[in-house]
């Protein structure tokens, strides 16, 4: 590096902010700044000197041994010279001349005297080229006031080369050898004036002046540049080093979206995670799926991993998943490994994906305080357009008038009767039989969902000792009346250093949950979301006299009723407890090998009180109210014990070693009570004594275990190119003894082509990774005992009475085995112009193989499924993901951050052929999983086709289907695919400006290639007169608009349709603003003056807009539950459109 003009007693950064590309390889001496940075570059460190020590200084080229680490050639090269180095971090190095030299530059005034310092940055990704940057830094004006101090570690040790700056201006200096500085600056509001400490590997500080002279500092060690390190499987690497594909979201992020849980703040981070948050109501569920659905089980979630703990609990209420019940702003880091080079390491659990989940930790850096707030406003975005009082009565009477047409014979048989001779009750009509309620059900049974969430944290320590303690209370109502969720979270952790050989530490979390759900899942039962679509508009929310109005109030109605009275008297409380603990002890055995072991639990224990009024006929049916009582106690231990290796040979070889077995048991208790026939409603659950027609209680135990034993090689050559080998073997007590135990390879190469000689000519390329990997993964997650024969409990007649008995309940299959998925991957990680352009691609397919599924068999077996290995699934997939530094200029800063996923799935085989129905949908060969099955709409049938119609019992005005089979017969041959749920592709555009305290984030969605089974339509639109409807109804068939999709109005009871056919499909494609966010970062003069560290004001928009053809309130949705129903709409909780206004606070 050529000499600069410099500060007097100036420290330039030898770094390697260029490929060295001349070397004399003549016995001619060399530069010693030369050969110093070409260390920089073979050994990945920082070397800092004072210019005066090295000035004209050369070197022997015999003095440089080849094969030597770095201190002893620095040793090789300096002593000869009379000059020392001086460690100042694991990557630094500080240069300095003999005790006599020093004593005379510190005679030097330690005043800037010349207007330029180079300065010269490392960047933090491996792999990259540091850039230069220049910064002017005047003279020095004669200042009133000197301000001194000095700069140490956390360890204590001096930081020579520390640049300290006021703040706004270039005016500064840098600490010497000792770590000391000395700077004048002007006295003119010198107690506002702040100083900004920075220093290669360490984290800014910023310090308020005030009335001090002497200001003394201590950095704490940056963990993103000096580690650089992802989290995998039992351990972590560096980023540069990985050789399998993992996305990475830092806490930070979630900020920006605050959410009740990790699921649906994780939605548009990583490309190839599809995260479909299916419901609006307070901790909605989400569905992932990483890289597509690998199985046609209910197992298609990936495995969550909280600090080592593996979460284990599947049939929770409304298809929860343990992870919802975990605290967001507990998370420090999310990893989601992706391919199987990072998931073999979990072996049969893997095949989904991971996701692996650190939470925070005790402060390093002695005691934080942190508080963080948020209060927030939901509204509902969009409204489906239903009939008013006025359309609703016209069109029950055009129904009745097309009666005689569609039911000759019941017209004849006077079953119909003129629907203007029942509307005489005064209490809905006045004497004209006009209605005198014009009730918008919508706007009833939605409100302004208020929510408040607040989170406060106290940690201390040093590196050696720390403590954190994370408190927690959000408190959300749900956009449906009377839906709402309460959490109470608090959560320990330590960490010690007892011997410089042994560590330990752990942590304890509790979460309790209070919710109350309006949209429990199942069949379309008369629920609050469904009676916002068809209560009738003519019925009041109440009657004068307090009494609730209804749709039976109004004859010939089905007996559905009012939605605000559904959502006050009818109650599904959910109360969750979960506990979420480990501890940990890492041995070092030696310098290179270290024995961790860790011991887990994960208890959930849930409870839902249900009852329903004895009022409620039309969901009690008129039992006199039902009361019922579930609990169910997840528990999950776990013990592990791996060594890790990690050395470093002649500088050129590095090997990692893992090696480890663990055990785990997880058992499950449900038992529910029930009755009905109440006297009043004054107990509600709590009494069920107290209904005089108690149910058969049931219960159940379950449990299984789980043996396991692994293994990882990482090897490097010369850090450019890098192999990985991992195995494990699981044995579950699922399967029966010979096919119990599986083994579970994966094999990973990478080469960073950035590192080679040629790449050195190439400047504009700052990285260049290419990778590939091919593993085997499995899927063990059906219940457990499917291998075995069970028994169940039967009750028959006998004499007019009730015998209970016991009998065989479930098919035995001792063939049963593990489900496979083998992955092949290939990825590219590229960046341009010192990475202000990264781009990072994958190109994957997965092939599922013994896919596990109960399986219809023969009635004449007495049975009606067992537990197979049914066939095999593919899923071939892109993954892009971009990122750019757009503007970075002038106090401004513009990033985007793009990724883009595309996954094509088919099923391949199942086991005969035959198809399989999941849900509403169907498993085909060579068909997408999630794939709707019915009838293909042709529109309706015109009176010039009153004869072609009458070959299918039909009517000009009735729905036309394809015959497709051409037998002139419209049946269930008749049917073929007509959609499907799961996306083509998916994705994120995310753009951040910054321009000095300010920060705007706009967060973009979209989806595309999916369709809406909008199974709400067929009550809305096909049963015009007993509900109400669809606005959509007032485009039906008439003589005079025969070219619609929707029938004739007839009454019900003429005749309607109830299939599932194209009509009711959509296209679900969409784009979504997801995020609008806003924040301001006060400035540190001002946050001192509230005796504060930090503080951050945000505003945001969640939700702020969605484009999309689909009519019903989101196409992002799923209400059953079912693994494969991704896009079934029936009855669904809107999400809600939420301003957030919230603090950020520390001290």
């Amino acid at each position: 590096m050529a000499a600069q003009p410099a500060l007097s007693q100036g420290v330039l950064l030898a770094s390697n902010m260029q490929r060295s590309t001349t070397q004399d390889h003549t016995n001619n001496a060399r530069q010693l700044k030369d050969v110093l940075t070409e260390f920089n570059s073979r050994y990945k460190v920082n070397i800092l000197f004072e210019r005066g020590a090295v000035e004209g200084m050369v070197v022997a080229p015999t003095a440089i041994r080849p094969k030597a680490g770095v201190e002893e050639n620095l040793d090789n090269v300096l002593s000869p010279l009379g000059l020392r180095y001086k460690k100042v971090n694991e990557n630094s190095y500080l240069i300095v001349g003999s005790r006599k030299a020093r004593k005379v530059a510190e005679a030097t005034p330690f005043v800037p005297d010349t207007d330029l310092q180079l300065q010269a940055s490392r960047q933090a990704t491996p792999g990259t080229r540091p850039m230069e940057t220049a910064v002017r830094l005047p003279k020095v004006e004669q200042a009133d006031r000197t301000i001194t101090g000095t700069v140490k570690s956390e360890s204590n040790e001096a930081l020579p080369g520390v640049s300290v700056v006021i703040k706004g201006t270039t005016r500064g200096t840098t600490t010497d050898a000792e770590g000391a500085f000395r700077l004048g600056i002007p006295d003119e509001n010198a107690a506002n004036t702040t100083l900004v400490f920075s220093f290669v590997g360490y984290t800014n500080q910023e310090v308020v002046v005030g009335n001090r002279s002497v200001i003394d500092v201590q950095l704490a060690p940056d963990q993103k540049l000096l580690n650089e390190v992802v989290v995998v499987g039992y351990g972590v690497q560096k980023k540069s080093d990985l050789t399998g594909a993992v996305g990475t979201v830092k806490a930070e992020m979630l900020q920006e979206r605050p959410a009740a849980s990790l699921n649906q703040g994780l939605a548009g981070r990583i490309p190839g995670v599809n995260v479909s948050v299916n419901s609006g109501r307070p901790g909605g569920r989400a569905n992932i799926r990483i890289r597509g659905n690998t199985s046609v089980s209910v197992a298609n979630n990936p495995l969550y991993v909280i600090d080592g703990v593996i979460l284990n609990a599947s049939g929770l209420t409304n298809g929860s998943t343990p992870i919802d019940y975990i605290n967001p702003n507990d998370i420090a880091s999310i990893e989601v490994l992706k391919d199987a080079s990072a998931t073999a390491i979990y072996g049969a659990r893997g095949a989904n994906g991971v996701i692996l989940v650190t939470t925070k930790r005790g402060s390093t850096t002695g005691g934080r305080i942190t508080y963080d707030t948020d209060f927030s406003v939901g509204v509902l975005p969009r409204k489906i357009p239903l009939l008013n009082s006025k359309e609703f009565l016209m069109v029950e009477d055009i129904a009745y008038q097309n009666a005689q047409k569609y039911d000759p014979v019941g017209w004849a048989g006077g079953k119909y009767k003129d629907p203007k001779t029942k509307r005489t009750n005064p209490l809905l009509f006045d004497a004209s039989g006009q209605p005198l309620y014009d009730t918008d059900w919508q706007d009833e049974s939605f409100q302004k969902a208020l929510t408040q969430n607040h989170q406060l944290s106290f940690s201390g320590g040093n590196s050696k000792d720390n403590f954190g303690v994370y408190l927690g209370y959000r408190n959300e109502n749900g956009l449906v009346r009377e839906s709402y969720l309460k959490r109470y979270a608090g959560r320990f952790v330590f960490d010690s250093q007892l011997k410089n050989w042994i560590r330990v530490g752990g942590s304890l979390s509790y979460n309790d949950q209070k919710e109350n759900q309006v949209d429990p899942l199942g069949a379309g039962g008369i629920i609050a979301m469904r009676q916002v679509l068809e209560a009738l508009p003519i019925i009041p929310v109440k009657y004068p006299d307090g009494r609730w109005g209804g749709n039976e109030d109004y004859p010939g109605m089905e007996g559905g009723g009012n939605p605000v009275n559904i959502l006050k008297e009818r109650l599904f409380l959910v109360n969750t407890q979960t506990m979420l603990g480990n501890v940990y002890t890492n041995i070092n055995l030696t310098k290179d090998l270290e024995l961790r072991t860790t011991l887990g639990t994960n208890i959930i224990n849930q409870g839902i009180n249900e009852y329903a009024g004895r009022t409620l006929n039309y969901i009690s049916r008129n039992q006199g109210g039902t009361a019922a009582i579930t609990n169910e106690r997840h528990n999950s231990w776990q013990f592990e014990n791996y060594l890790t290796y990690n050395k470093r040979f002649a500088n050129q070889h590095s090997v990692t070693g893992l090696l480890g077995l663990a055990w785990q048991h997880v058992d499950r208790f449900t038992s529910r009570a029930a009755t009905q026939n109440f006297q009043d409603d004054y107990f509600l659950f709590n009494n069920l004594g107290a209904g005089s027609v108690p149910q058969a209680p049931s219960s159940s135990a379950v449990g299984y275990g789980l043996n396991s034993y692994f293994g990882r090689v990482n090897y490097g050559l010369r850090d450019k190119y890098l192999f990985t080998l991992t195995g494990r073997v699981d044995g579950s007590s699922k399967f029966g003894s010979s096919n119990r135990y599986a083994f579970f390879p994966s094999a990973a190469l990478a080469w960073r082509v950035i590192e080679e000689d040629f790449m050195k000519n190439v400047p504009v390329i700052s990285n260049l990774k290419l990778r590939t990997s091919y593993g085997v993964t499995g899927n063990s997650e059906i219940t457990a005992y499917q291998a075995l024969a069970g028994l169940g409990n039967y009750s028959v007649i006998f004499g007019n009475a009730r015998a209970i008995g016991v009998g065989t309940g479930r098919l035995a299959n001792p063939d049963l085995r593990w489900e496979k998925t083998h992955q092949v991957d290939v990825g590219l990680e590229l960046g341009l112009f010192n990475n202000r352009l990264s781009l990072e691609l994958d190109l994957y397919r997965k092939l599922t193989t013994d896919m596990l599924l109960n399986a219809p068999v023969p009635f004449s077996s007495g049975y009606e499924t067992v537990a197979k290995n049914v066939g095999s699934m593919e899923n071939r997939g892109i993954e892009l993901a971009l990122n750019s530094v757009n503007v970075n200029t002038g106090g401004f800063s513009w990033n985007t951050t793009f990724n883009i996923s595309f996954n094509k799935n088919k099923v391949l085989a199942l086991t005969g052929g035959s198809d399989i129905f999941v849900g509403f949908t169907i498993v085909r060969e060579q068909q997408p999983v999630g794939s709707y099955f019915g009838f293909v709409h042709q529109g309706t049938w015109g009176t010039a086709e009153e004869s072609q119609a009458a070959k299918y019992l039909k009517k000009p005005g009735d729905v036309k289907y394809q015959d497709v089979n051409q037998d002139g017969v419209i049946n269930d041959k008749d049917r073929v695919i007509i959609g499907k749920g799961i996306p083509d592709g998916f994705g994120t555009l995310l753009n951040n400006f910054r321009y000095r305290n300010f920060d705007l984030t706009v967060d973009l969605q979209f989806m595309y290639g999916n369709d809406v089974l909008f199974r709400s339509q067929h009550s809305a639109e096909d049963r015009q007169g007993i509900a109400n409807s669809f606005k959509t109804v007032l485009n039906a068939w008439t003589p005079e608009n025969q070219n619609t999709p929707i029938a004739q109005f007839r009454p019900v009871s003429a005749g309607y349709n109830t299939n599932e056919d194209t009509h009711r499909v959509q296209d679900g494609s969409f784009i979504r603003g997801r995020n609008l966010l806003l924040s301001y970062t006060f400035p540190a003069p001002i946050a001192s003056k509230l005796k504060l560290n930090r503080l951050r004001a945000f505003a945001s928009v969640q939700n702020f807009f969605l484009r999309t053809k689909y009519e019903g309130y989101d196409p992002e949705v799923s209400t059953t539950g079912n693994a494969f129903d991704q896009g079934v709409a029936l009855y669904d909780y809107p999400k809600p459109r939420v301003f957030m206004a919230g603090l950020n606070i520390g001290l």
